[in-house]
């Protein structure tokens, strides 16, 4: 099931999905879990996805935790530094809401109070599944902007 509804995400772009990935402040259990989204039980390589180190070659910034004060203007310069179009994805419940960390006196809120968030994927922590199922939904996104893009230099 999950692999044709890959795959009906993956036709949509000419190239690989480049992706990375920022903890701002989790406590690593959703990274765990992105890392096995690389195993070889789940390979996203095989779906064109690719994990890399530098935003700068990211098409997909998916990020973990909520915003600690310290990482705050590093999440800012991070998603900055990507280059357009892109897409950012939510992991965990701690980066959509804050979760049990809600009220801590470090926290400068959840992921979408800093930039702007296009998927999130819900649960403490997710399963690699449902991780690859939301970085394949910001496919639909990034593919409307490429869209947008056209037409407008088609009108020009």
């Amino acid at each position: 099931m999950i692999n044709m509804l890959l795959e009906k995400y993956l036709d949509i772009l000419p190239k690989s999905l480049w992706v990375t990935t920022c903890n701002s402040g989790s406590c690593n259990g959703c990274d765990i879990e992105i890392v096995a989204t690389i195993s070889p039980r789940y390979d996203i390589e095989r779906f064109g996805m690719k994990l890399v180190g530098t935003p700068r070659h990211a098409d997909v910034l998916i990020v973990t935790g909520p915003v600690t004060r310290f990482m705050k203007d590093k999440l800012k310069r991070i998603y900055d530094q990507m280059p357009e179009p892109k897409a950012v994805v939510v992991v965990g419940n701690c980066g959509a809401s804050g979760d049990v960390f809600y009220k801590s006196y470090n926290l400068d809120g959840p992921v979408d109070n800093i930039i702007p968030v296009d998927v999130y994927v819900h649960g403490c922590p997710p399963r690699p599944e449902a991780i690859i199922e939301g970085v394949a939904k910001a496919v639909l996104k990034l593919e409307s902007l490429k869209q947008q893009k056209k037409a407008g230099e088609a009108d020009s």
